[in-house]
């Protein structure tokens, strides 16, 4: 989806401003001996203020013997152009000391109008099935929003770029190693070269490299094992979240052709009282066709919600297995899914031995612990697979 943006008024933009320098000292307010304000410079600070990213929050401690490990929620957001549910989130996970997983698509690290500087593989230049980035002012917002999440402690990771589906030729899922290469060689030339590629020389830099981006999701779940993990490790990436579950239910990840995955979960809806690929646009499909209805949003809503809540009290009383919660910024069916996201994370995120972490961290948390405790994990059922399970 192309970026969208919010613009302050004139008048706001120069009150802020004004209050702005009032609070950095380069200006205050004094009377003369006649009783009319004046300004008097003073000088600002010569220390800039540097960010500070916020730590983990993930316990890297080993588990004690007959321990439960804690129940950890993996919340992703597919694309994250700008947008309120960007806000939405960021907000939220700060109430609730959550991390999510921010997945860039690299379009939006181009305007329209340098659209020819991506190539998808088997295309000519400039062909995408979404919208790039929009005008510089939109980029650049793009690139403040990246850092601001970046800083809050939350994992980056791709999208990929060009997000062409089935239904359009050359797929995702007709790809070879040598595409998914060429793809993930795009992705992280335009995020490097974004400042050239679009001849933006304001605003801030991009606040992190390609070294931090370890993982992703494919377009629409495509793309296979075979042919996608090798370009993975190719890049030095260490994780997955793109394929179907092999299963039904919540079950602990493995690693395949050295690659973690953690497959979207085909759990128990009891709203829908049958099995559900825990996808937002997959609960849009199923309820109406993913036809723009905005009547059907409430329901929507509840079905989403309540089967999160299946999800997690199941996993949390049974094998405590991560929860994958893949979710998108986009306000399909009048906002139907993000709000009942938010309140998930809102409430679960609070609950105790519960941790709303990112993929590396949880990585990094199993890879710590002996193996045969995770071998033991990964032997335990899978549940929330029927409406008693």
């Amino acid at each position: 989806m192309p970026a969208t943006t919010r613009r302050w008024p004139a008048r706001t933009a120069a009150m802020l401003l004004a209050a702005a320098l009032l609070s950095t000292g380069t200006l205050s307010c004094s009377s003369d001996t006649s009783g009319h304000a004046v300004r008097v410079p003073v000088a600002a600070d010569p220390t800039p203020v540097v960010p500070v990213r916020a730590e983990s929050n993930v316990p890297l401690t080993k588990l004690a013997p007959g321990a439960k490990p804690p129940q950890f929620i993996l919340f992703s957001f597919d694309g994250v152009g700008v947008g309120p549910n960007w806000d939405l989130f960021l907000e939220t996970a700060k109430e609730t000391d959550a991390r999510f997983s921010a997945l860039m698509t690299g379009l939006y690290f181009l305007t329209d109008a340098a659209r020819k500087k991506y190539r998808a593989p088997g295309r000519k230049p400039g062909e995408a099935a979404i919208g790039f980035g929009g005008t510089k002012a939109e980029v650049i917002e793009e690139i403040e929003y990246l850092n601001k999440t970046w800083y809050d402690g939350h994992e980056m990771g791709t999208h990929y770029v060009g997000h062409f589906c089935a239904g359009t030729s050359y797929p995702g899922n007709a790809w070879t190693t040598a595409d998914w290469n060429h793809e993930l060689d795009q992705f992280f030339s335009l995020m490097v070269n974004w400042r050239t590629n679009n001849g933006i020389t304001t605003g801030p830099d991009l606040a992190f490299g390609p070294e931090v981006v370890k993982g992703g999701r494919t377009q629409c779940l495509e793309g296979t094992p075979k042919a996608l993990f090798p370009a993975l490790r190719k890049h030095h990436m260490t994780w997955d979240s793109s394929m179907a579950a092999a299963q039904p239910g919540i079950f602990w990840p493995t690693k395949e052709r050295g690659i973690w995955e953690f497959p979207i979960p085909y759990v128990y809806s009891p709203a829908l009282k049958h099995r559900q690929t825990a996808l937002d646009y997959n609960f849009w499909y199923t309820y109406n066709g993913a036809r723009d209805r905005p009547k059907d949003a409430p329901k929507i809503r509840r079905a989403v919600r309540s089967t999160y809540d299946y999800m997690y009290k199941r996993a949390y009383e049974g094998n405590r297995a991560p929860l994958v919660i893949a979710n998108h910024f986009n306000e399909w069916n009048a906002n139907a899914f993000n709000p009942a996201t938010a309140d998930f994370m809102r409430d679960a995120c609070t609950k105790p031995e519960t941790v709303c972490a990112t993929y590396q961290d949880v990585i990094a948390w199993m890879e710590l612990q002996d193996p045969q405790v995770i071998a033991d994990l990964q032997k335990l059922p899978a549940v929330a697979i029927d409406a008693k399970r």
